[in-house]
């Protein structure tokens, strides 16, 4: 990767987007509302058929704003795209579908978060959390729960409460440019691009750490179809991540795959016991067999769905987002422990490649 010879600013914003203008549009206006000045933003248009051309011109007299058009490549690539061009000191790596509050970058806020911990602790990267927005819908924030809650593993993504050791993802990422030029950027991998690249940034021994306020609203996917499919690849993206580098694979990655063997099993106990207890059969002790069968296959699912419902309710101050969250939980760690169980059988029992496993949908 080429590193170009022009004058230093602070930050430089990237974003990969691909058929997404109503996004952008929603983080290009909130980038105005930044006190803090220092910044250019930079938007890669991966070869989308809906493009952001109109949003980005809408924006280039009060912005420092460059658009880009290239083709297809994944978001990856397409951020070494924007890195390439990059004037910043530090880069800020962004997806398309987040917006910031005021204070992500301000030096007049008391939420100056970037700039106040950069100031406290110099670091070579980072990265922060995620919030839903009052205005994200329910199911939004259900979602929102569930990625950021303790108890569906969602801790690992850069909130406070971690299962592992703390990886900036590319939804919210800072690193100095030198650092990424220094490292390649990101790799070609399709699925965990990010923690690949964070698992450089480690190997390489930089300084990389969590900044807790420098957090933005993510609204993810906006129903729970899209959203299976996101955590099914981030399954998948797990795999690959182990196979590229067996060491990062921990208990804590393992827990959706256990869930989800373990809900299929308990649905199956369910099954039996409630066959059992509908035979015809003058046998007392065998229907309240099949009855138990049936009480200790629900039980947990019971119980775990509870837990659920109470802390995202009492978080939401809503029932029916709590409600909505045991769904988002569910889809959450079953999808993920779905892509994990195909990516395990297609790339570790048939040795298949990344792109021969996954090739329909390498790009998409």
């Amino acid at each position: 990767m080429h590193q170009p010879n022009l004058s230093i600013m602070k930050y430089s914003i990237i974003v990969p987007v691909f058929n997404r203008p109503d996004e952008v549009n929603e983080l290009l206006s909130s980038l105005l509302g930044q006190t803090f000045t220092d910044f250019e933003v930079i938007i890669v248009e991966d070869g989308s058929q809906k493009t952001c051309e109109e949003v980005c011109k809408k924006y280039s007299n009060q912005l420092d704003l460059h658009y880009f058009m290239k083709s297809n490549s994944g978001p990856g690539q397409s951020r070494n795209y924007g890195a390439e061009r990059a004037k910043g000191e530090y880069l800020l790596i962004l997806d398309s579908d987040v917006v910031l509050p005021e204070g992500y970058l301000s030096v007049k806020s008391h939420l100056s978060a970037i700039e106040e911990e950069l100031k406290r602790e110099p670091a070579d990267a980072f990265g922060g959390p995620d919030a839903a927005h009052e205005s994200f819908s329910e199911t939004q924030k259900a979602i929102s729960y569930s990625m950021t809650s303790f108890f569906t593993t969602g801790g690992i993504r850069g909130g406070k409460k971690k299962l592992d050791k703390f990886y900036p993802r590319s939804f919210n990422m800072g690193i100095r440019r030198d650092v990424y030029m220094e490292l390649g950027g990101f790799s070609k991998m399709r699925f965990g691009e990010d923690i690949d690249f964070s698992i450089r940034i480690f190997k390489a021994n930089k300084r990389c750490r969590l900044f807790p306020d420098a957090w933005v609203w993510h609204k993810r996917r906006t129903d729970f179809r899209k959203f299976y499919r996101q955590v099914y690849n981030s399954g998948i993206a797990r795999i690959n991540l182990y196979k590229k580098y067996p060491e990062s694979l921990k208990l804590v990655h393992l827990l959706p795959m256990v869930f989800t063997v373990g809900i299929i099993f308990l649905s199956l106990l369910f099954i039996i016991g409630l066959f059992v207890s509908f035979i015809p059969s003058d046998s007392y002790s065998l229907r309240m067999g099949g009855l138990s069968f049936c009480i200790c296959a629900i039980a947990p699912i019971l119980l775990y769905s509870l837990l659920i419902l109470i802390d995202s309710t009492v978080q939401n101050k809503s029932i029916k987002i709590g409600f909505l969250s045991i769904r988002a939980a569910f889809v959450q760690l079953m999808g993920y422990g779905f892509g994990f169980i195909e990516a395990w059988w297609k790339r570790c029992i048939k040795g298949k490649d990344e792109f021969a496993a996954f090739e329909k949908n390498f790009y998409k």
